[in-house]
């Protein structure tokens, strides 16, 4: 007699909650890392794959396509180039290791170096993707306060100190210094020094994610902390073409000193990151990258106009930010009687998908009333709809904004 099989009862202990069945995107989607789909340089993307598969689609044969398993050389030279151009980097393209998205790099980094206890430190408001596979790891995190200029040395210094006094070692400071993800801040050169010599003088190595820092609305992207390292050892360097390119792609790099890569390359163990995407991305890249980045920053910072516009219109003073430099997002504060996961809920009922604070902050609590809007996909109309409802939203669960528009929709 056959016995049934129920798989749940299988599952290993303490797996996240199961993935709801996917529904098509929201109307007014406001959220994740999508960026402007008329953007896309689809045909320049067609006319690159022609040529790179017309000249070595042979070597789609072999794992790693002649090039190895740091990913194809070819795409790997460019991550130097425009690290060199663009953030004053220096480095070789054996140093160089291409990712299934900068997640996957983030992801080896905590492979390679966290365990279950260990501690990271990291903006007190920061990428939603990193704080929840630190936790799901077991790491304790430890928010960083930030101000405009993002993570605040003073405090580090401190909670360095404190840790230190306490024999209680940090494994990497974790940090998004250029379109910082969600406040959009650019941290400014002496701040960039100031964490190198807390890194020296503690032994904490730091972790730069830098996936948001080629879309700044002046193009004048900072020097990468990890340029400034004199030691070179001391910084491991996170990128991706997500932001600049398409999210879809998955494609992502990160860059650090021999020992560290050779680890990560033993423990990703997924045959190579998409190779049809780094041939596409290196022939693509190599002559029109520059144009095309110029280009869709012109038209991401008419979306955040907007998207201030809508807020300035719909919330009036009870909805707050700081207008950021470059990015796709907008970190917003509401008054503290909103608890943006019920917002987010709600919101999700009329057709606005958006970031809820908690799920960006090492404390959830302090981001209670907080929520991060990407304005990279949607169409000027749907910013202004969508605000609109939210609007209507907040003011019928919480009671603002208490303006005489809000209130007759509402």
């Amino acid at each position: 007699m056959a016995v049934d099989i129920e798989f749940s009862d299988l599952f290993r202990p303490e797996l996240p909650v199961p993935a709801a069945r996917w529904s098509g995107f929201p109307r007014y989607n406001f959220v994740g890392g999508h960026n402007d789909s008329a953007s896309v340089p689809v045909d320049d993307m067609i006319r690159a794959v022609s040529d790179v598969l017309g000249r070595e689609g042979h070597t789609l044969a072999t794992y790693g396509l002649q090039s190895g398993p740091l990913g194809y050389r070819p795409l790997r030279e460019f991550v130097v180039r425009k690290l060199a151009e663009r953030c004053g980097m220096s480095v070789s393209a054996d140093a160089v290791l291409i990712t299934s998205g900068s997640n996957q790099a983030l992801e080896l980094v905590n492979t390679v170096l966290c365990a279950p206890g260990d501690t990271v430190l990291l903006e007190e408001f920061s990428y939603g993707g990193a704080i929840s596979r630190l936790r799901g790891r077991g790491v304790t995190l430890a928010g960083v306060p930030i101000d405009s200029h993002g993570m605040r040395m003073d405090a580090l210094a401190s909670m360095l100190a404190d840790h230190a006094a306490r024999g209680s070692r940090v494994k990497y400071i974790y940090v998004i210094p250029t379109v910082q993800n969600p406040g959009g801040s650019v941290m400014p050169l002496d701040r960039r020094l100031d964490l190198l010599r807390l890194s020296a003088e503690y032994g904490v190595p730091i972790v730069e994610d830098e996936c948001y820092a080629d879309l700044t609305w002046d193009q004048q992207r900072p020097h990468a902390i990890a340029s400034l390292d004199g030691a070179g050892n001391r910084v491991i360097h996170v990128g991706s073409f997500s932001k600049t390119i398409a999210p879809a792609l998955r494609v992502g790099y990160v860059t650090a000193e021999q020992p560290v890569i050779a680890q990560m390359v033993a423990c990703k163990s997924d045959g190579g990151t998409g190779a049809l995407e780094q041939m596409m991305l290196a022939e693509y890249c190599n002559s029109r990258f520059d144009t095309h980045v110029e280009t869709l920053v012109r038209t991401l910072e008419v979306k955040l106009d907007t998207l201030i516009d809508a807020l300035g219109e719909e919330f009036g003073a009870t909805a707050e930010f700081e207008r950021p430099t470059g990015g796709i997002f907008l970190w917003v504060t509401l008054p503290d009687i909103v608890d943006t996961r019920v917002l987010a809920t709600e919101a999700a009922a009329a057709g606005v998908a958006l970031n809820p604070g908690p799920e960006w902050s090492a404390d959830p609590e302090a981001a209670r009333s907080r929520l991060r809007l990407c304005f990279g996909h949607p169409e000027a109309a749907e910013i202004r709809e969508g605000v609109c409802i939210l609007a209507d939203i907040c003011h019928r669960t919480f009671g603002v904004p208490v303006r005489s528009g809000n209130v007759a929709r509402g």
